[in-house]
């Protein structure tokens, strides 16, 4: 997938776009990158930010996530899910995380919110989700609990520039 269409925030759409990753993510995370030229660019159906020139947050209706290389440039440690070894598979080829594969998982988290998913033995990203459940309800022995949107190896991480 090919970037299309670069353009450079406007002040406010930035700012904008700053108050809402301090709410998510808190303010460490933000001031990182606060200084750095943000653009707004279109790669196939999605909408990308490029902070730096690099892709670090995509949309999902009107909704901005950070991709996986957001996760790990601006080392994001909130929002995070932990899955066991027999679950990674999966979640790098796509699959939505279930309860029975999750060792922790934030207790913040809310249903909606955007979730990191990490693997437990070297705490890397892998994929970027929607809760579909609150995080204190994440562990259990059944059922769905974070809507996969992007992962390791898939568009997202492997947009041109």
């Amino acid at each position: 997938m090919k970037i299309r269409g670069r353009i450079q925030l406007r002040k406010s759409a930035k700012n904008k776009l700053l108050d809402n990753l301090i709410s998510m993510y808190g303010d460490t995370v933000v001031q990182k990158v606060a200084s750095y030229k943000f653009e707004h660019a279109d790669a196939g159906d999605t909408s990308v930010i490029l902070i730096d020139g690099k892709v670090l947050l995509f949309a999902v209706d009107d909704i901005y996530f950070p991709t996986v290389r957001g996760v790990i440039e601006l080392a994001i440690e909130k929002n995070t899910v932990v899955v066991d070894s027999g679950a990674v598979r999966f979640v790098v080829n796509g699959a939505d995380v279930m309860s029975p594969g999750i060792v922790h998982a934030d207790e913040n988290i809310l249903q909606g919110d955007p979730v990191i998913v990490k693997e437990e033995k070297y705490g890397k990203p892998l994929a970027i989700g929607k809760a579909l459940i609150p995080g204190k309800d994440m562990i259990s022995d059944s059922g769905k609990a974070v809507k996969s949107l992007h992962h390791v190896g898939d568009e997202i991480w492997n947009i041109e520039m």
